[in-house]
This record gives C-alpha cells, sequence and structure tokens, in this order.
C-alpha cells in the first residue's frame, strides 16, 4: 500500500523527488556504474601515488593501502582514492606486502562524480567490492555501491563526514 501512495502521488505537488523513492545505493544503476568502475581500475597496483601498508581500523581491515588517480568512467576522467583492506588472524604489515593477494579481504572505493550526484555529500561515489570485483553487501543484502549508508546514523558517508577539512578525505589530514 505504502509502495501504491507513493506511485499515485508521483505528479503530485509537493511528490517525494526520486531519490527519496529510490535507494541511494545497491539499485542497478549503481551496480552498473561499479561494475564500469572495476574495469577502469585495471592496474591500480601500478599508479604512482600509493602509501606503503599501514596500520588500519575497522571496519576497513587490520592493515590498509591507499592508491590515488584518475580513472575515466562514461567518457569523463574523475578522480579515485582505493583502498585494500587486508585480514587475517596472522596478517600484519609484512606480510601484506609481500603478498598482498593472499590477505586482500575487500577493496573500497570513493569516486567523485559529476555535480548533482550526489551535492550533499561532495558527489561521492562509493563502492566496496570482494578481491574478484564483485560488489559486497551489507548485512542486510544491499549492495554496497553507490551513495552508500547516505542519511544513516554509521556507514561510509556519517564517518568520512568527520573527516577535516570536510572534503570526507581521511589520509591528507
Amino acid at each position: 500500500l505504502a509502495l501504491s501512495a507513493v506511485l499515485l502521488t508521483a505528479d503530485a505537488p509537493g511528490a517525494l523527488a526520486e531519490e527519496d523513492v529510490m535507494p541511494p545505493f545497491g539499485d542497478a544503476d549503481n551496480l552498473a556504474y561499479a561494475a564500469s568502475l572495476w574495469e577502469q581500475m585495471e592496474g591500480y597496483r601500478q599508479w604512482k601515488l600509493t602509501t606503503p601498508v599501514y596500520k588500519g581500523a575497522s571496519p576497513h581491515g587490520a592493515y590498509l593501502r591507499m592508491f590515488s588517480s584518475y580513472v575515466t568512467v562514461g567518457g569523463v576522467a574523475r578522480p579515485i582514492v582505493v583502498k585494500e583492506n587486508f585480514g587475517g588472524p596472522d596478517v600484519t604489515a609484512e606480510t601484506a606486502t609481500a603478498k598482498p593477494d593472499e590477505w586482500l579481504r575487500a577493496v573500497t572505493i570513493m569516486l567523485q562524480r559529476e555535480a548533482g550526484y550526489d551535492d550533499d555529500n561532495d558527489n561521492w561515489f562509493w563502492v566496496k567490492y570482494a578481491p574478484d570485483g564483485s560488489v559486497m553487501s551489507n548485512p542486510n543484502g544491499m549492495k554496497l555501491a553507490g551513495r552508500v549508508a547516505k542519511g544513516m546514523p554509521a556507514g561510509c558517508i556519517s564517518c568520512h563526514l568527520s573527516a577535516d577539512d570536510g572534503d570526507y578525505l581521511f589520509f591528507n589530514d
């Protein structure tokens, strides 16, 4: 019934905007964009702007390594930050550096999209990939691609809102 009410009032004055009806993440459009993005990230470990493996924290992993560059998606170059998330019972910075594929648990990214994608949050697009490039899900089964956890008290956006200078980035603080 609630969906019927939304559909019936879609053309009415004061009707809900599309972003209020559509989920902010995990939908077909965001998943398609994430798939295209993964293809463009090929070879990211060779990008020049790279950190060494360093001590991480939840929710990302025991150890992390970041990469930054620009990728072209849909014909437009966009700034991107890629974070490799390493874990496992015996992982160390040294083991993750020596054999990253053995310890890699996830690849999380932030990519700045076009104006209007999510102006409230600097137009950042978020994805959590499994090491094979498939998009991972949260405990509720929602695929983690798009405006992940927008408006929620915990998650990508709410955490990164606390970065200094309001740029959503911690590594430059």
